[in-house]
């Protein structure tokens, strides 16, 4: 490493909402650390810039979805994007992260020198997609990875029979064109997760027909706009409070509903599906339409904010129809059952395409890491690689409660290497580790790409919990004098 690069103590990558929770993160704890952002695309805000699509908006709460540091001062308990967008630019403006943020630099790959003890990242710089793109190197000691865990340039689209016969327009919501005119146009939406269930209710005044068009039911939950003991609370407790105890209440409701779910699921099951009968009406085919074949939480449960999908249903705004496709024509779709769906405008909210730390091609003294291959520490972090960190939040719960953590211990992790003289933390592994899978999710997007994930162990410090409360006391509280951790 003759030449000399520019060269930080600590380099982000992504100024999503995680790596700009981290960033903020690094400068209230570890202030006297350089650090660098480097984000891909032309602006911050990762997930809640990228999607545009009408009524976007939080599938979590809020109270838990945002930072622990910065607490949620608006009455939705369930956001739209652009407030989500605007408390996550305002969390960077409040702690000058700003000016740290080095956008269109794409991180393609990292390789870690043994002798010099750092990291040499590979960006392209600017372009187009046109090769108009430049290549520029980076130093630094820690990598703290925080580019999420989807493919930002395509979202998933399944093999369709027929689609390109289709007269209409056909788009993925990852995707949403600009002055898109869907006003008196007969729409279907294909899909039954978080983004369906938010299209429906916000486009379905305006179409002159709007249909949910899915293979399987999902569980959908009601949940209040607003909450209503945060609006009694806040008359006579300061905000801060407010947001402490409102945030810990729903950390543990969420461990509450989800163990419910591992435990009696039966019980979980009929308490949904009644409430979505009570929403619906007795004349509602609740059993075809909101009756999955798997247990609660087996995938994720949709949260609608004061049942609005429900109501656009009772309003005769919108139709969900439960069936297979069997192939695209001029017309619409034709389904397998023999109905036609006709359309003007068909949405694909067919889901995500996975992309494991950002898809960034690491290297150890220039051997191609290969991540499936190690075990994940804590988390966080890989066996046998050093100074480096990335950010995998919750399935069964906010995303945000585990980035936060994941950061406030990257701090801590920093401040011991500082305070021992120490230029490297390397997870080793002691004695033997049995694998068990990653994540106990079955959502189409997670079984797609399982084999991009790391390998999971049975036994901490190697196995990745999808539980807040141990991960806080383990992360938070814990000591960091771990046996498998190795500080040289």
């Amino acid at each position: 490493m003759t030449k000399p690069f520019e060269s930080v103590d600590v380099l982000i990558v992504g100024a999503g909402l995680a790596g700009i929770g981290g960033a903020c993160q690094l400068r209230r704890n570890c202030s006297d650390r350089s650090f660098m952002i480097l984000e891909s695309r032309a602006t911050s805000g990762g997930t809640w810039d990228l999607f545009r699509y009408p009524g976007i908006r939080s599938d979590s709460d809020m109270y838990t979805y945002s930072y622990g540091f910065k607490p949620w001062r608006d009455k939705s308990t369930i956001a739209d994007g652009q407030k989500i967008l605007d408390y996550i630019r305002e969390a960077a403006a409040e702690n000058d992260v700003e000016r740290h943020i080095r956008y269109q630099h794409k991180v393609v790959a990292a390789n870690w020198s043994s002798s010099e003890k750092r990291w040499l990242v590979t960006a392209e710089r600017g372009g187009s997609g046109d090769g108009s793109s430049e290549s520029v190197t980076i130093s630094c000691k820690f990598i703290f990875n925080c580019s999420g865990y989807y493919d930002y340039e395509q979202g998933y689209i399944p093999e369709f029979a027929g689609i390109d016969n289709f007269n209409g327009q056909v788009l993925h919501p990852q995707h949403w064109p600009e002055n898109l005119d869907y006003h008196d146009k007969r729409v279907v939406v294909i899909g039954s997760g978080a983004t369906a269930v938010t299209l429906v209710p916000a486009m379905s005044k305006d179409t002159a027909s709007l249909v949910m068009l899915q293979r399987t039911p999902t569980y959908i939950a009601s949940i209040p706009a607003e909450d209503p003991m945060a609006e009694t609370l806040g008359k006579w407790l300061p905000d801060n409070w407010v947001f402490r105890l409102i945030r810990w209440k729903k950390v543990l409701f969420q461990i509450y509903i989800y163990n419910l779910s591992r435990k009696k699921p039966r019980q979980l099951r009929r308490y949904l599906i009644g409430q979505v009968r009570k929403a619906l009406g007795p004349d509602y085919d609740v059993a075809t339409h909101f009756t999955p074949d798997y247990n609660p939480w087996d995938q994720r449960l949709c949260a609608v904010p004061d049942g609005d999908l429900f109501a656009a249903i009772r309003a005769g705004n919108a139709e969900v129809v439960t069936d297979h496709i069997d192939q695209f024509n001029s017309d619409g779709i034709q389904l397998k059952s023999g109905k036609q769906l006709d359309a003007d405008i068909v949405i694909l909210a067919t889901g995500l395409n996975l992309k494991f730390a950002g898809g960034v091609q690491y290297s150890i003294d220039d051997k191609k890491l290969d991540i499936t291959e190690h075990f994940i520490f804590r988390g966080m972090m890989f066996s046998d690689v050093p100074n480096m960190a990335f950010t995998v939040g919750y399935t069964n719960s906010s995303w945000t409660l585990k980035t936060d953590l994941t950061g406030n211990y990257v701090c801590r992790l920093l401040k011991k290497m500082d305070r021992g003289n120490y230029s490297t933390a390397t997870p080793r592994m002691n004695g033997t580790v049995d694998e068990v899978p990653l994540l106990d999710f079955d959502a189409g997007y997670v079984l797609r790409a399982r084999a991009q994930f790391p390998k999971n162990g049975n036994r901490l410090p190697w196995k990745n919990y999808q539980n807040y409360m141990r991960d806080f006391v383990g992360l938070r509280l814990g000591r960091l004098n771990d046996d498998e951790l190795e500080f040289r």
